[in-house]
């Protein structure tokens, strides 16, 4: 396979750059192999195959299960009608599916997804889209705290205002927030970006080791390691077409937001002198 292009524009943006001493994560995308990146319990559904079920009267675990028999019926668009703020509906969900909750979900919300596109018409409660892998989930109203923890891939968007803790040791994707975001916000953040369109609470970003935080509002303030970085015209540029996508926008320009990254002082903190710890903190 040819040599990657380090001239590219994305390189400056640090798309393409592995920090981690060692390691890599660079994955080179081969056809021959794509029959391995689905899940071996996947199953072939079909997006013009649509069905509606009204889970009212329904626990959570007979709803996930609903779901995954449709899907094992090629199934490909699946209209949950009124979840009633159920836990835990939509987890584990590992495939290829348009998914649609007309209504509000409880805690842990889509946990565990790798795949599918979901929409939510409510809000959502605390910890959702916990460690998804892949795929698109859009919310149309609020969220609760800790949204998006640890994610590792896909687009996760909430339209509205979100919790503390969001994105709390994420590890990749992106997550956008329509709102305001509560404290704590980015802490332990590893990898990914994160876009605040509106204000975001204290300690923004604490102990962050890598990733990218744009912020469009105010900020009240900073965690510990994480500094304002230098907004470039590949940040608005990516910014814009980011949130074309879902039919949102800076509300001062993709330009004029606040960018947020590590200052990478605590990359070694382990190796410090308690002397050298009191210092950075």
């Amino acid at each position: 396979m040819e040599e990657l292009n380090q001239e590219h524009e994305s390189h400056r943006m640090g798309m393409h750059t592995e920090q981690l001493a060692g390691r890599t994560q660079q994955v080179f995308f081969e056809s021959e192999a794509a029959e391995n990146l689905a899940s071996p319990d996947s199953f072939d559904v079909d997006f013009n195959k649509r069905t509606e079920i009204d889970v009212a009267d329904m626990d959570p675990m007979a709803v996930n299960l609903k779901i995954r028999e449709l899907m094992g019926q090629g199934y490909g668009t699946i209209v949950v009608r009124n979840p009633g703020a159920k836990h835990s509906l939509g987890v584990g969900i590992l495939n290829r599916l348009q998914l649609y909750f007309e209504g509000s979900l409880g805690y842990f919300g889509c946990g565990l997804i790798d795949g599918p596109n979901v929409r939510i018409s409510g809000r959502v409660g605390w910890s959702f889209a916990e460690n998804m892998l892949s795929g698109t989930v859009i919310i149309e109203k609020n969220a609760g705290s800790t949204f998006g923890a640890a994610i590792r891939g896909g687009d996760l968007v909430c339209k509205g205002d979100v919790g503390a803790r969001t994105g709390i040791d994420m590890k990749g994707g992106t997550i956008i927030v329509g709102g305001r975001t509560g404290a704590f916000s980015g802490f332990m953040m590893q990898r990914g970006r994160m876009v605040v369109l509106g204000d975001a609470g204290t300690n923004l970003g604490d102990s962050m080791y890598d990733g990218t935080i744009y912020v469009g509002g105010k900020i009240a303030g900073l965690g510990v390691d994480a500094v304002e970085g230098e907004m470039t015209d590949l940040d608005a540029q990516w910014l814009k077409r980011k949130l074309a996508i879902y039919g949102l926008e800076a509300p001062r320009g993709a330009e004029n937001m606040t960018k947020i990254v590590s200052g990478k002082q605590l990359w070694n903190y382990d190796n410090l002198e308690p002397t050298e710890k009191k210092l950075v903190l």
